[in-house]
């Protein structure tokens, strides 16, 4: 089986790009380097490249080795680096998919054996590198509510997608059909800023719940990262799953924000009304992952 015949997940992405300044030698002299060779890989090389371990029989669910490969983002003249660090994600995702899959399905997709032995690798890696974290966080199917919370709709950016032109002059030089893009960026200063600001309104408005113990976790991991990077939340494979003119007028950042603001007012019913709303939209999306 080929690469290209092998579905994209429908995922969305929670990044971290840190300045070289906040990454230790040699590393930061790796990166640099990486940067300046100019030969950078997209977010669908990632994905390619992770899920080339899954086509052998036994699958290798977690890689060997781990990637040094990373995402960069060179803003007002500073490069920021989000390093991929796939063989970490990989640990982490398959502790979530043993959560969540029924124990016969898993035993399909990962045999036992498997599992068993990347658990112990990931044990003994993990004594050796206690204080490993992430720079990128996944959700498939949707958009956790909470990411929003990082981001004002000021830091949208949408790009529509482009469908394929034929090559007329017959010289090779064909445009590819490009999907559309939906993000945000923020500096890391505001992310944490609105994180704390959320977490008062919603535990002055609110019992303990999944929404407030998310919004810390993300907080936590944010506190991880020099304050002076960059968080960006991308849609990624969720594009292909939602229409393009529901891309386009998807401003759920805005709403989310509009919820806190009406529960900072004290008008409860308008926030509920907007997570009411919020909450539908994205449940639809959900749900597609069922159709046949």
């Amino acid at each position: 089986m080929g690469l290209s015949a092998v579905a994209v997940p429908y995922a969305s992405y929670l990044r971290v790009y840190e300045p070289l300044a906040a990454f230790p030698e040699p590393e930061r002299s790796h990166w640099r380097r990486y940067a300046e060779a100019g030969h950078l890989p997209t977010a669908q090389d990632e994905l390619r490249q992770s899920l080339a371990d899954l086509v052998p029989v036994p699958p290798v669910p977690v890689p060997v080795h781990e990637s040094r490969d990373a995402f960069v983002a060179v803003v007002d003249g500073v490069t920021h680096v989000c390093p991929w660090r796939t063989r970490l994600r990989a640990w982490l995702a398959l502790e979530q998919l043993q959560e969540e899959l029924p124990a016969p399905v898993l035993d399909a997709v990962l045999p036992p054996v498997v599992r068993r032995q990347t658990a112990a690798d990931y044990e003994q890696w993990r004594s050796a590198n206690p204080d490993a974290r992430p720079w990128i966080r996944s959700a498939t199917w949707h958009v956790p509510v909470r990411w929003f919370v990082l981001f004002d709709d000021s830091e949208r950016d949408f790009e529509p997608g482009s469908v394929a032109e034929p090559d007329a002059d017959g010289d090779g030089d064909q445009k590819q059909c490009t999907a559309p893009v939906l993000r945000y960026r923020a500096a890391m200063v505001q992310a944490r800023r609105r994180v704390a600001r959320g977490l008062r309104v919603l535990r002055d408005s609110l019992e303990e719940g999944p929404l407030i113990d998310g919004l810390v976790d993300v907080g936590r991991w944010l506190e991880e990262f020099h304050p002076r990077s960059l968080v960006e939340l991308d849609y990624g494979g969720l594009v292909h799953a939602i229409p393009e003119s529901r891309l386009a007028g998807d401003h759920s950042a805005a709403e989310v924000a509009e919820g806190l603001a009406a529960l900072r007012e004290g008008d409860g019913a308008r926030a509920a009304e907007t997570y009411a709303r919020l909450t539908a939209r994205w449940r639809g999306v959900r749900e597609l992952q069922y159709a046949s």
